[in-house]
C-alpha cells in the first residue's frame, strides 16, 4: 500500500515527494464521541483494510445483533488492552491512498491520558478534534484544543459528528462553530477547518454527503489528503544534530570523517560555510551523502552522512549550523512541560535532559505556574506538578544546549527529561 508514483527525474523532486507523501495526523475526543468509528471509517471507505479483518468485523456486529458495521471493532481491540495499561499507551495505524500516505495516533481521550494525548500529537501535522454535535464544545474539546496549541500543532480539522442524531441540522453546526471559534481565539493555532460529519453513516468522512447540501467544503479524506505541510517545517534555520561520527579505519577508506545525522531545520548545501556549535569552529561541507550515494543538498527530516573540508572537533551532541541564524547555545532553560510520572516534579530534583542528540544532567530550579488546562488559567499560586499536570519550569543544564523555541522548531525546542535512579521518562518539555 505504497502511493504509486512516475520515478522523478531528480533526486530533489524524488527526496521531496518522499519527505511530503507523509501526514501525521492525531484524534482526539472525550468518550463516545466516535473517534474509533472515524478511523474505522477512514480505513474501510479508503479499502484500507484487509478481508480477514472485515469478515471478522462482519461476525462480530452479527454477533451483537447491530444493524449497521460496528467499524470501531477496527480500534477497540487494542484500547481494551490498553486501558488495563496492557500493550501500549498510543495506538498508531497506517494507511494510504494514492495521493499520501497517512500515520494515525489514536490516543485516549479521559484527563487522565493528557500525557497519551501529548505523546501521540508531539509529531503530529493536523489533528482531528471531534465533538459531539448533541453535546457541542465541551470541558475536553478545550482541553485537547490547548494541548493542540501548546504543541504547535499547525492544522486542526473539527469534525461535529453524530449529524445524523440532530437531523444534519445547519444551524447546530453554526452554533458550534461560533462557540469553539470564541474559545479557540485565544489558542495559537494557525489552521482551523469545520466539517460536519457522521462517522457511522459515512456523511461527509471520504465521501461528501447528499444529506447536508448546505455544506460547500471537501470530505474529511480529501482535505487530509491535501493540506499543505511543506511550509510545516522550519527551512530557514539550518540544524544538524550529529548522531554520531563515521571513522571506518579501513585502508580504503583510511581517512574519511563523516557525522551521521538527522537534519532538523533549514537547507545545507555542499560548499556551504558551517559552525559548529558550542564550541563555534568554522569549516565548509565537503560532500553529503544520502542512502543512495552522493546528494547536492540536505533539509529536514533527511538523514545523511556530511564531510567537512577541515579536521574540526565534531562528536555526538553538538550541533552544525550556519553563521546567518545561530541557535541559542544556554544552560539556563525556560520551558512548558508536561509531567509523565506518578511520581511528583521535585523542586530543585536533578533529570537527565535528553534534547536532540545531547543528553546530560539537568537541575529543575524553579516552578513558574502550573496551567489549568480546563480553563487556560495560570494557577501561581499551585505549584504541585504530577501525572498529567502542564507547567512552566526554569532548568539549568550542566552543558549548554544548542536549541530554538519550540514556537521555530519544534525539532530543537522539544527535549524530554529523565529520572536518573529508575531510568523512567518523567516529562516531556517544550523550550519558550
Amino acid at each position: 500500500m505504497t502511493a504509486s508514483t512516475p520515478a522523478p527525474a531528480h533526486q530533489h523532486t524524488d527526496q521531496h515527494y518522499l519527505a511530503m507523501d507523509l501526514l501525521r495526523f492525531t484524534t482526539a475526543g472525550s468518550v463516545d464521541d466516535g473517534k474509533s468509528t472515524l478511523i474505522g471509517r477512514l480505513l474501510y471507505d479508503s479499502k484500507s483494510i484487509f478481508e480477514d479483518q472485515l469478515d471478522a468485523i462482519e461476525r462480530a456486529t452479527e454477533q451483537r445483533g447491530e444493524e449497521h458495521l460496528n467499524l470501531s471493532l477496527l480500534t477497540d481491540g487494542l484500547r481494551a488492552e490498553r486501558e488495563q495499561g496492557i500493550t501500549i499507551d498510543v495506538a498508531y495505524r497506517y494507511f494510504a491512498t494514492p495521493r499520501r500516505k497517512f500515520i494515525v495516533a489514536d490516543t485516549p481521550g479521559h484527563i487522565q491520558y493528557t500525557r497519551n494525548m501529548v505523546t501521540g500529537a508531539s509529531t503530529a501535522n493536523l489533528a482531528i478534534i471531534l465533538i459531539d454535535a448533541r453535546k457541542g464544545v465541551i470541558e475536553q474539546t478545550c482541553r485537547h484544543s490547548f494541548i493542540a496549541s501548546l504543541l504547535r500543532i499547525p492544522h486542526v480539522v473539527v469534525c461535529v459528528n453524530k449529524m445524523d442524531l440532530v437531523d444534519y441540522s445547519e444551524a447546530r453546526f453554526n452554533e458550534i462553530v461560533a462557540s469553539y471559534s470564541e474559545f479557540a481565539s485565544r489558542l495559537e493555532i494557525p489552521d482551523i477547518k469545520f466539517i460536519p460529519i457522521s462517522a457511522l453513516h459515512g456523511d461527509n468522512v471520504v465521501d461528501r454527503s447528499a444529506k447536508m447540501p448546505w455544506y460547500q467544503g471537501s470530505a474529511l479524506l480529501y482535505t487530509l489528503e491535501t493540506v499543505y505541510i511543506g511550509s510545516d517545517v522550519n527551512h530557514i534555520d539550518a540544524r544538524f544534530p550529529v548522531q554520531t561520527v563515521i571513522r571506518p579505519n579501513t585502508d580504503e577508506h583510511h581517512d574519511f570523517r563523516g557525522f551521521a545525522g538527522r537534519v532538523a531545520g533549514g537547507v545545507f548545501k555542499v560548499g556551504d560555510e558551517i559552525v559548529s556549535q558550542p564550541s563555534g569552529l568554522t569549516s565548509r561541507i565537503k560532500s553529503i551523502q544520502g542512502p543512495s550515494g552522493d546528494i547536492a543538498e540536505a533539509f529536514a527530516p533527511m538523514s545523511v552522512v556530511m564531510t567537512l573540508e577541515d579536521e574540526i572537533d565534531v562528536s555526538r551532541g553538538d550541533t552544525i549550523t550556519k553563521a546567518n541564524n545561530p541557535p541559542h547555545v544556554t544552560q539556563d532553560v525556560e520551558a512548558m512541560i508536561c509531567w509523565f510520572s506518578d511520581k511528583k516534579l521535585v523542586p530543585n530534583g536533578k533529570y537527565i535532559i535528553r534534547h536532540t542528540t545531547r543528553e546530560a544532567k539537568s537541575v529543575i530550579k524553579a516552578v513558574r505556574y502550573k496551567v489549568n488546562i480546563n480553563t487556560l488559567h495560570k494557577a501561581e499560586g499551585d505549584l504541585e506538578i504530577g501525572m498529567n499536570d502542564i507547567g512552566r519550569i526554569q532548568l539549568r543544564t550542566a552543558v549548554p544546549l544548542i536549541s530554538d523555541s519550540y514556537q521555530r522548531n519544534r525539532n530543537t525546542g522539544s527535549f524530554i527529561l529523565i529520572d536518573e535512579f529508575s531510568n523512567a521518562t518523567v516529562a516531556a518539555g517544550m523550550i519558550l
